[in-house]
């Protein structure tokens, strides 16, 4: 009777607590009265067919022999790995918004060959390993706070924590219009407002910001026109949008009259463009009280000053128009 051969192990690795279970394939395996991992026997076998055996690994460290042993002497061997467990140090970032796709580096060792990399029970949308000690992953969707594993033959590391974040939300923009060359400082009202890393005016970055607290962020507005989405991106994605209006700075076409006395109380109408959002009308540097009429009609009162000519002016939320003369005539001497 021949002895036993021995043409492979699969697999071939394993972790080094053992318990798993490998195929040994080869020939004349009939009666084998013993499998052996380097000097250690198998925890358990079972011969399938003459030229298959099933064993159980028992545990052990690095690269060692398999051989097999019959009545009619002992095999050939075959190399079989003990692979370390993987462990994992870090996760950056940390976190990400709950409907997934946040890039994240998972640092640790015996990172090679990593066959799974979950996020609680969902595996990675995709994952490389770069090296032994580091793989880039994408995140799957998920909510709260979850242990990150990653699994070679070796076995499952232990955990780091990634924590998903819902994308914050905007409720209100203070105020919400202003002048086309930008340079308005407006509040942004929400939630979940803090770590925020952005926060845009269309498809412009506003000038600058301040986060003051999870539910309020100030913000300096840049040039543009129209009307346009305000949104503010934080770790968690990208809010709603909440409108803010540029408006036109407003034009003076016409007083009239054009003159009056030179105490206060005549009725003045003004006509021009974009005198909708009108908040100010100055006689020179003194304010007039007011009424807007239309969005080209507005009439103010006149206050008091001195004989000769005075500049008016409209300011609204687009800022403040040209200026048109008003004389103001001095009553006749008697």
């Amino acid at each position: 009777m021949a002895p036993p051969v021995l043409t492979s192990v699969v697999p071939n690795s394993g972790p080094a607590a053992g318990t798993n279970p490998v195929t040994l394939n080869g020939s004349q395996f009939t009666g084998a009265t013993a499998v052996t991992f380097g000097s250690a026997a198998a925890l358990s076998y079972t011969v399938t067919s003459p030229s298959t055996i099933t064993a159980t690994v028992p545990p052990g460290t690095g690269t060692v022999n398999v051989t097999v042993r019959t009545p009619a002497g002992l095999s050939n061997t075959v190399a079989y790995t003990y692979a370390p467990a993987p462990s994992l140090t870090t996760i950056a970032p940390s976190q990400g918004p709950t409907s997934g796709g946040t890039s994240v580096v998972l640092t640790g060792t015996g990172l090679t060959g990593a066959t799974a990399v979950t996020f609680g029970s969902t595996p990675a949308t995709s994952y490389t390993v770069n090296s032994a000690t580091q793989i880039t992953a994408v995140a799957p969707s998920g909510t709260g706070a979850v242990a990150v594993t990653a699994t070679t033959v070796g076995g499952t590391s232990g955990p780091v924590f990634f924590y998903y974040l819902n994308a914050p939300s905007l409720v209100s923009v203070s105020p919400t219009q202003g002048p086309t060359s930008g340079g308005t400082g407006v509040v942004l009202t929400g939630a979940g407002l803090t770590g925020a890393t952005a926060v845009t005016f269309g498809s412009t970055p506003a000038t600058s910001y301040t986060v003051n607290s999870a539910t309020q962020i100030t913000a300096v507005t840049p040039p543009g026109t129209g009307s346009v989405g305000c949104t503010v991106t934080g770790p968690g994605g990208t809010s709603n949008a909440v409108i803010y209006a540029y408006v036109g700075a407003p034009t003076l076409t016409a007083l009239s009259p054009a003159q009056g006395p030179t105490d206060a109380g005549a009725t003045v109408t003004l006509t021009g463009t974009g005198l909708t959002t009108t908040f100010a009308v100055r006689f020179g540097t003194a304010p007039a009280a007011f009424s807007v009429l239309s969005d080209t009609t507005a009439t103010a009162i006149a206050p008091a000053g001195p004989a000769g000519s005075v500049a008016v002016s409209v300011t609204t939320s687009g800022g403040t128009s040209n200026s048109l003369a008003y004389q103001r005539v001095a009553p006749p001497a008697i």
